[in-house]
């Protein structure tokens, strides 16, 4: 080395962030007025942008109550909702969790940062000296038509739309766009990990259509635009294809749960479509119909077996805000993830021909599954 080259240490391994904010992926402070305005607005927009799913406020209150300092926290039943209070001061990491199935989040900004910003200009509220919270401003709102926008705050709103505040169904459209803009897109994941103890040989190895049954499902992502990968152990990687993408699994001896959660390890802003190997009846037209019909604002969307009406967890869309979920289970000794779907809010779908989720896993299944597909 150099007297000129200086070694870095990398103390802890490098990992692919989700894009989080302070409380969740589509989150919106809403500042630059009284927190009584702030909170008319929040709350039309929580009634107008319902059909985007969980919608989630963050709040000050001015009054500070009485609290037991001994009693760190407290889970109530109001029968129609449930409450939790907490002694306890909160930061992101905290706060993320709670938020992770949220569609949106709208924020006190007059309290509380957040990663985007709508802002208010009114001379009640001036924002002078809370710039540094304009951070990533996508609207202005004007509580005076006749107010003009404040030589400072000029060049943190330039080329900005422009709203007056009786225009609040503009500023709901407006954002219900910039949330669809920002649904994450779908990755494919052949799940090919298994070792296929009742067949004796690689599933994934199988031939039905011509092709290994790995690469035929390659080659069906392929078909509708969606770029997809191999997902495998690290002693299969010499054994597949080399033109076919890989992940390997980083979260070994867990199964599919491993295969999931080594995807979202490398790419946690997208959602992954994960589909077994061992379905050789299914069809590109079912896979379509469940990219068709999916819902971000659920954590997964998955067809219900025909066999048991469990939720089929290895033909499903995990969505981004599924990860630390996953980690959750994880953490509790769940490896499962029918059972991730059994206890979590999702989309369940009918698929168009029940035969698309029959699996085989034995030989004499693969032998019938050619005789079928034959005919």
């Amino acid at each position: 080395m150099t007297s000129g080259e200086i070694k870095t240490h990398q103390k802890h391994a490098k990992l692919n962030r989700p894009q989080l904010g302070q409380f969740a992926r589509n989150e919106i402070a809403i500042l630059g007025t009284p927190c009584g305005n702030i909170k008319q607005m929040t709350s039309f927009l929580v009634d107008a942008l319902g059909q985007l799913g969980k919608i989630a406020t963050v709040e000050a209150d001015h009054k500070a109550a009485a609290s037991d300092q001994t009693q760190h926290l407290q889970f109530v039943d109001k029968i129609s909702y449930r409450r939790l209070d907490y002694l306890d001061q909160f930061n992101p990491f905290h706060t993320r969790p709670l938020f992770s199935q949220s569609e949106l989040v709208l924020v006190n900004g007059n309290h509380f940062l957040a990663s985007a910003q709508i802002v208010v200009v009114d001379p009640k509220k001036p924002l002078d000296r809370k710039l540094d919270r304009l951070t990533n401003p996508i609207v202005v709102i004007k509580k005076d038509p006749e107010v003009a926008i404040p030589d400072y705050l000029k060049p943190y709103v330039q080329n900005l739309p422009l709203l007056e505040w009786e225009q609040m169904q503009q500023l709901a459209d407006f954002i219900m766009d910039w949330v669809n803009a920002r649904k994450p897109k779908i990755k494919g994941l052949v799940l090919a990990g298994g070792k296929s103890v009742r067949m004796n040989r690689d599933k994934g190895d199988l031939q039905y259509h011509g092709v290994s049954q790995r690469e035929h499902l390659h080659q069906q992502f392929q078909e509708l635009g969606i770029a997809s990968f191999i997902s495998c152990r690290g002693d299969q990687e010499d054994q597949i294809e080399h033109h076919l993408p890989l992940i390997t699994d980083t979260f070994q001896g867990l199964g599919p749960m491993g295969a999931l959660l080594s995807a979202f390890r490398t790419d946690p802003e997208c959602a992954w479509l994960a589909i077994a190997c061992d379905l050789p009846f299914l069809t590109e037209s079912t896979i379509k119909y469940l990219v068709e019909s999916r819902d971000t604002s659920k954590l997964a969307t998955a067809f219900q077996s025909p066999f048991d009406e469990f939720p089929e967890p290895l033909i499903t869309i995990w969505e981004p805000r599924s990860y630390p979920v996953l980690l959750n289970f994880l953490s509790q000794g769940y490896s499962c993830p029918r059972k991730v779907l059994i206890n979590s809010e999702i989309s369940l779908l009918q698929a168009p021909d029940p035969k698309d989720l029959s699996n085989v896993n034995h030989p004499e299944e693969y032998q019938q599954a050619i005789l079928d597909l034959k005919s």
